[in-house]
C-alpha cells in the first residue's frame, strides 16, 4: 500500500482542488494550519475567473462618463508619460496643432494667455506638435518642450509629436475629421470642443487666439453646463 507523504514526520498531507497542500493530523498545530489556510485562500482568489484588476476597473468607470471623443491616450511631451484625455471630461478644450518654426508660432503667447485667463472657468488648451507642414517641427520632444517653455512660458498640456492629417493622423484628429470633415491645412489650426465632448467650432491658422469670434464662442461654451 502506498503511503501518504508527511510533513516532517508529524502527519499526512493531502492536495485539495486548488492544488494547495493541506495539513491533516491528529496532533493540533494551529499556527501551521492557519498559514496553510491563508495560502490556499490567496491562491483561490488569484485563480478566480472574472476577477477584474482595480486599475482596469477604475479605467472602465472613468470611460463610462467620458465622451467618446476623449477616450484616447497620448504620451506627454516632456516625459512621454501616458495621458488619458478622459481627465478633461466636462472641460472646454481648445485643441491646436503646433510647430516651433512657423510664421504662426507667436500664437503660443496668445494661447497661453487664454489658458491662464479661463482655466479657472474650465478651459484647457491642448497642444499637438506636428512636423507635417513645411517640416517646421523637426526637433525632439525635449527640444520642443524646452522651446515652448523657455520662449513663450507655455504651461498648458502638450503631447508628443504626431500626424494630424492624412491616413496616419492620430486618433483624436481622426475623430475630428469624422465629426467635421475638416483637417488642418497648416500649423495652429484650432478645434473648440464643448463640455459634452462635441466639436463646437473650427478655426484656421490665421485666426489669432484673441480673435473676437473665437473668444465669444469659447465664453459661450464655458457658460454652458454639460448634459
Amino acid at each position: 500500500m502506498a503511503q501518504r507523504k508527511t510533513l516532517g514526520g508529524v502527519g499526512p498531507l493531502q492536495r485539495n482542488h486548488n492544488g494547495c497542500m493541506k495539513y491533516y493530523t491528529a496532533i493540533p498545530n494551529t499556527l501551521l494550519l492557519s498559514a496553510l489556510g491563508l495560502f490556499c485562500s490567496s491562491a483561490a482568489m488569484a485563480q478566480a475567473p472574472g476577477a477584474v484588476p482595480a486599475a482596469k476597473a477604475a479605467v472602465t468607470a472613468v470611460s463610462g462618463t467620458c465622451p467618446a471623443l476623449l477616450q484616447h491616450e497620448f504620451p506627454r511631451l516632456q516625459d512621454d508619460a501616458p495621458q488619458n484625455l478622459c481627465q478633461y471630461a466636462g472641460k472646454v478644450l481648445l485643441v491646436v496643432n503646433t510647430a516651433s518654426y512657423c510664421g504662426f508660432t507667436g500664437q503660443y503667447e496668445g494661447l497661453e494667455a487664454l489658458h491662464a485667463k479661463y482655466q479657472s472657468k474650465g478651459l484647457v488648451v491642448l497642444g499637438f506638435p506636428s512636423n507635417q507642414f513645411g517640416k517646421q517641427e523637426p526637433g525632439s520632444s525635449k527640444e520642443i518642450a524646452d522651446f515652448c517653455f523657455n520662449t513663450y512660458g507655455v504651461k498648458f498640456p502638450m503631447f508628443a509629436k504626431s500626424d494630424v492629417k492624412g491616413a496616419d493622423r492620430n486618433a483624436l484628429y481622426s475623430d475630428f475629421f469624422k465629426a467635421t470633415k475638416v483637417e488642418p491645412k497648416w500649423n495652429f489650426h484650432k478645434f473648440l470642443v464643448d463640455r459634452n465632448g462635441k466639436v463646437a467650432a473650427s478655426y484656421s491658422s490665421s485666426v489669432e487666439p484673441d480673435n473676437t469670434n473665437l473668444v465669444a464662442a469659447l465664453e459661450k461654451a464655458l457658460t454652458a453646463k454639460p448634459q
